[in-house]
């Protein structure tokens, strides 16, 4: 603290407003930015025309909505399981928790081409769980079922530990007081728990869908790669850029960014509704 003219001025321990709102736009300008913007601007120089001619091909269609659609299931299992799963973690007590929870961030740890072979490994025709499974008429790798769980696989993390905070702080004399004026467990669970995990809980679908659309490393193994069938965007856009075609990867890079932009803007106008609507409860 410092006096000045007679006043108490209180020093805050981190830089003032300029350097430090200086520094924080430098960062963003770097990772975010320019790189979005240098995009852009490829799209730009290339044409719309052109753009468009590129992006109305029935192979880019089919790759772009093969990404999107897997990685909304994706999203959506990892809700689902994401939430199921954090509660667990945070509301029981067994052994082997700890292991259990430390497994969660495996695939952050793990390099994305290793997620891959691993996976594809299990679910090949002559892999543990693939043979299982040819031996009742199913086929997971090189199918889009083996897409979706290479994908469920890396997104699940986001939502568990995303949700996994909120439920801590959620005091169990909620759930007792709804108990008490006479609710049942279910609705205990929609009325009071669920709106209160919703805002951590799109966030995390929100996340885990954002990284299943430009997920590669661990989807190129076991997708099988073939066009209009198991063939994702990134794929074909890492395909065009090993052809030096880097006007047509820029194409199809500004299609995934203008429907994802779409897609989390649409995520975020249903958490500021649900957040009004908790409010109002």
């Amino acid at each position: 603290m410092a006096v000045l003219s007679g006043r108490l001025i209180r020093r805050s321990a981190m830089p003032g407003l300029g350097l430090s709102g200086g520094i924080t736009l430098a960062m963003v300008s770097m990772v975010v930015l320019l790189p979005i913007g240098a995009l852009l601007a490829r799209g730009w120089q290339f044409g719309p025309a052109n753009l468009w001619e590129v992006i109305h091909h029935p192979r880019v269609w089919a790759a772009l909505f093969l990404s999107f659609r897997l990685a909304f299931l994706a999203g959506v299992a990892n809700l689902i399981f994401g939430v199921l799963l954090a509660w667990v973690l945070v509301r029981y007590r067994f052994p082997g928790r700890r292991i259990l929870d430390a497994a969660v961030d495996l695939p952050f740890a793990l390099p994305t081409a290793v997620a891959g072979i691993a996976l594809t490994a299990l679910y090949a025709p002559n892999g543990a769980i693939g043979s299982i499974a040819a031996q009742a008429g199913l086929r997971i790798a090189y199918t889009q079922w083996g897409i979706l769980i290479a994908l469920i696989f890396v997104g699940l993390p986001f939502v568990t530990r995303t949700v996994q905070p909120v439920i801590e702080e959620i005091d169990r004399e909620v759930e007792e007081a709804s108990a008490t004026l006479g609710a049942s467990r279910l609705q205990t669970l929609r009325r009071v728990i669920l709106p209160m995990l919703a805002p951590a809980a799109l966030t995390g679908f929100a996340l885990a869908m954002a990284r299943a659309v430009g997920e590669y490393g661990s989807v190129i193994f076991i997708a099988g790669n073939i066009p209009m069938k198991t063939e994702i965007a990134p794929l074909l856009i890492v395909i065009q850029l090993e052809q030096f075609n880097h006007d047509a990867a820029a194409s199809i890079g500004i299609a995934m960014l203008a429907i994802s932009f779409a897609a989390l803007l649409s995520i975020n106008l249903i958490q500021i509704v649900t957040r009004a609507r908790m409010g109002h409860v």
